[in-house]
Formats: C-alpha cells, sequence, structure tokens
C-alpha cells in the first residue's frame, strides 16, 4: 500500500499557478499542460519503485520472547534489506494492551553495506501470562520521496511473560548466593536417616532397633544397620487456582502472590538437591508435574504455571484428595496454597487431610484476609464505628486460630501469612523441615 507524501502535495500545489496563468495567457496552459504530465509520469515511476521497495524488506521477530511482569525488556527485531542500500524506515508493532511501549513507532536508518539489521523494541509487561504478534508493520520513502510505502511482515511471535521474583529473590538473597562459601552453609543435620547405607560391628549403645539379626546370625557376632540422611526428598507446591485466589491481596490477586512463593520454593529445593513438582486445582486438577529436579524441570515447572488464572469455581477438595492419593505413592511435602476462611470449605478440607497426612507431611499457608487481626493491636479505637469493626475483624482472626488448632491436632500445621512475606516463610518452613528431618 502506497500514500502521497507531502513533497508529492507540495509539487502539485506550485503546478497549480500555470493553470491560472493559463486563463490570462493562453499560450501557458501548453507549458502546464507539460509540467503536470512530467509530474505525473515521475509519480507514477515513483510508485512502482516505492511497491518494489516494499518486497525486498522484511521485518521479523523471534518465536518466543521471554519477559518478566514489571520489568522493562525489549523485543528484538530483525531487518532484511535484500536489495542493500541505505534508506530510512519506520517500524510498528501491534503489541497487545498489556506491553506497555512508550514507542508508538521506531525510525531506523538501514546501513547501506549491510543487508541484515537488528533492533530492539523497549517495552514492559504488567500482567503475566501468555501475548501474540502476528505481523509486522513497516513503511518506507520512495526512491523521490512522493510515496510512502507500508508492508506487512507475517510473524508468529510468543511473549511469555512470567512472574516477577526479583524481590522474593532479594529478601531470600543469602539462599540462592553461589558464590564460593557464601550463601548456604553446610549445617549439622540430626536424627537418624531414613536410606540404608551399610552394616558395621555393634558398638556398646547401639539401639537394638538397628541390629541386623539375620547379619549377626550368619557371622556369629552382633552386626549394626547404618543409616545415611536422606537427601533427595520430594516437595510438591499445591495451589488452589478457584475463586478463592481470585480475592484482593494487596495490589495483585491471592493467584499472583501463590504462583511467586511457588516458584521461589521451587528454586530452594533446586538448591537443595530435592525433587520438586506442582499441583494447581479448582474444582478439578488442573495441572500436575510429577516432582523432578535441574534447571530444565524448573522451567518446565514455570511454563506450567505462568499462564494459569483463577477459576470462578468452589475448590473440590475431595477430587484432589484422590489424586494425591493416586498419583503421589511416594511420602512428600505438600505445601498447600489456599484460603480456608470459609467454614465449610475448612471442614471439607480437614476431612480430607485426616486421609493424606498419613501417607505425606502437609503444610498450608493461607494469606491473612484484610481486616482479619486481633482486637488490642493496632492504635486504640476513637470512635463506636471503628470499635465495632476492630471486633469484626477480631473474631474472623480468632476463628482463623481455632481453625489452626483443629488442624494442628490432625497433624497438619496451618500458617496465616502476611501479603509479601508469603515466599519467605514458604521456603523459611521447607528448611526448617529439612533441618529436623520431619519428612
Amino acid at each position: 500500500m502506497i500514500a502521497p507524501n507531502n513533497r508529492l502535495l507540495i509539487w502539485t500545489a506550485l503546478l497549480l499557478p500555470f493553470a491560472a496563468l493559463g486563463a490570462i495567457a493562453p499560450e501557458m496552459i501548453a507549458l502546464w499542460q507539460v509540467l503536470l504530465a512530467g509530474l505525473a509520469v515521475l509519480a507514477a515511476g515513483d510508485a512502482v519503485a516505492a511497491h518494489r521497495r516494499t518486497r525486498t524488506i522484511r521485518v521479523a521477530l523471534p518465536e518466543v520472547v521471554r519477559l518478566s511482569k514489571d520489568r522493562d525488556g525489549r523485543l528484538p527485531v530483525q531487518i532484511a534489506n535484500e536489495a542493500g542500500g541505505s534508506r530510512q524506515l519506520r517500524i510498528g508493532l501491534p503489541l497487545p494492551p498489556e506491553i506497555r511501549s512508550e514507542n508508538e513507532e521506531l525510525a531506523v536508518r538501514l546501513p547501506a553495506d549491510s543487508r541484515l539489521s537488528r533492533i530492539e523494541w523497549p517495552c514492559t509487561p504488567t500482567a503475566r501470562g501468555r501475548y501474540l504478534i502476528n505481523r509486522c508493520h513497516f513503511a518506507c520513502s520512495s526512491p523521490l520521496g512522493f510515496w510512502d510505502a507500508t508492508g506487512v511482515s507475517p510473524a508468529r511471535t510468543e511473549l511469555r511473560v512470567y512472574p516477577n521474583l526479583a524481590r522474593e529473590r532479594k529478601s531470600l538473597a543469602a539462599l540462592f548466593l553461589n558464590r564460593g562459601n557464601y550463601g548456604m552453609h553446610l549445617q549439622r543435620m540430626v536424627g537418624q536417616g531414613r536410606d540404608f547405607e551399610k552394616l558395621r560391628e555393634y558398638i556398646p549403645g547401639d539401639s537394638y532397633d538397628d541390629v541386623h539379626w539375620k547379619a549377626t546370625a550368619k557371622r556369629g557376632r552382633p552386626v549394626t544397620k547404618l543409616y545415611q540422611i536422606e537427601r533427595t526428598q520430594e516437595v510438591y507446591v499445591v495451589i488452589d487456582s478457584s475463586r478463592l485466589a481470585a480475592r484482593p491481596s494487596g495490589e495483585d490477586k491471592a493467584l499472583e502472590r501463590f504462583i511467586t512463593a511457588a516458584l521461589v520454593l521451587c528454586l530452594a529445593a533446586e538448591k537443595q538437591g530435592d525433587l520438586f513438582g506442582i499441583v494447581s486445582f479448582s474444582d478439578k486438577v488442573r495441572r500436575s508435574i510429577r516432582a523432578g529436579g535441574g534447571r530444565g524441570h524448573y522451567n518446565a515447572c514455570r511454563d506450567a504455571l505462568y499462564t494459569l488464572t483463577p477459576q470462578i469455581v468452589t475448590p473440590d477438595f475431595d477430587d484432589l484428595c484422590a489424586f494425591i492419593r493416586v498419583n503421589l505413592r511416594r511420602r512428600a511435602l505438600l505445601m498447600f496454597l489456599t484460603d480456608l476462611a470459609d467454614p465449610m470449605l475448612a471442614e471439607s478440607f480437614m476431612k480430607n487431610a485426616e486421609l493424606i497426612r498419613r501417607q505425606h507431611l502437609v503444610m498450608v499457608n493461607m494469606i491473612l484476609p484484610p481486616g482479619t487481626g486481633p482486637l488490642f493491636s493496632g492504635a486504640e479505637p476513637r470512635e463506636k464505628d471503628e470499635l465495632y469493626r476492630r471486633l469484626g475483624e477480631h473474631m474472623r482472626w480468632s476463628s482463623l486460630r481455632e481453625l489452626g488448632k483443629a488442624l494442628q491436632r490432625r497433624g497438619v500445621a496451618l500458617t496465616l501469612s502476611d501479603d509479601e512475606k508469603l515466599a519467605a516463610q514458604l521456603v523459611s518452613q521447607y528448611l526448617n523441615i529439612k533441618q529436623r528431618q520431619a519428612l
């Protein structure tokens, strides 16, 4: 597609006085006609050349571009100039509303000595998720500058916007440092361990439970079994993506905090050499990834979570419990991220937790709902309405405390976390379990 440039309009305007002079001097009409025909021939030839230029230009994007929410990023744009020669080009990208950019278009000067150029388009994602760009627009001037030729290059570009873990990783910097002896340090692990290592001669003081009776009978002297600490354990983060996760939590929804905390815990488990997996559920199990290790497995967990959105349905803990009992046969640490403020849902969870806690170690982390807290915390109320409001907050806080005690009697730990401290508390609980060998 071509459109007239200002230069063509100016030249056309300059010929108008000759048409006016034709009314006074008829001999000027022939000159005006010759000039007009010449301009028309030049404009037509320039239009053909402009159309040919668009055929020699290709604008392309990578198939996959990875970005982080609320962090400045850049989209690499590659421009192929098959005809060569220096020329001015304008590039435009149809970015989705969730990808903000200060530039509606970018002006690029293609060098004469290179047929392939590359620029970077600055942008900032405001929401995680998967977005597509299916075309790239460009415009260039004709050789004489009479026309602006526009073209479209097809593209199949996928923008993957992942959660921003910068703030959580900064608060847990000591855990993720990997420089020599800084960061994590070896600590003495208490407990006996679970994995058999070897046999040795009996030493006074060894427990009779550790005596290997068959080896003792065969050798004719007491033999003791030695165990090693089980290093590789399975950790699952179970994320609630139902209507409960759609409730606001600070500036974001609770699901945003759940996903961020889950990915940070996966990084911590990777550093500790444990196997980690993901389960997300609402009215049914939506996504699940078996426990594994390594950076590639972490990327798989991240790809499974970055497009997760809350479903406006009631969570089904019965279906979730059945899935866990059938698919997770090995003892594992199950970190639930959900909201149990609803008494009926809390009762359903307790009934199912009673079944799975016999095989797994179950912990529940819940973001403290806004407007929940003890009566005598904070400033003294000054008005009657404020006092009633504080009484309501205390009743909600007290009911959650009673829920925590009821779960504790069933062997399940409930932690009420602040909005911004969820990831740090999740990692702290995991490291404490590793230290105590509770798993």
